[in-house]
């Protein structure tokens, strides 16, 4: 699960946040409740997890326990991979 939480954190340093100074919040932190992420960005979040880790979100997934903090996010993740792939799939 680091290394999905890494991947988190970076990408959300680079392309939502633009700096090249990595995340500055804890894992915990809400996205929505401190303004890290606007639903734009939630967007391309979700595009970026489902291309990378080859898994589908539905809208009725798009729930602040899913994706309201990168711990949120990496634990929806690792389960999503576990239901849907067995655990056979890559995690980078």
């Amino acid at each position: 699960m680091e290394a999905i939480k890494l991947f988190l954190r970076d990408f959300i340093a680079e392309n939502i946040l633009f700096t090249s100074k990595g995340y500055p919040h804890a894992d915990e932190m809400s996205f929505l409740e401190n303004g890290i992420i606007d639903s734009m960005s939630v967007m391309d979040l979700v595009l970026q997890v489902e291309e990378r880790y080859q898994i589908k979100i539905s809208d009725l997934e798009l729930t602040p326990e899913n994706f309201d903090s990168v711990e949120n996010l990496a634990n929806y993740i690792t389960h999503k991979i576990d239901q849907t792939e067995g655990s056979n799939s890559p995690v980078r």
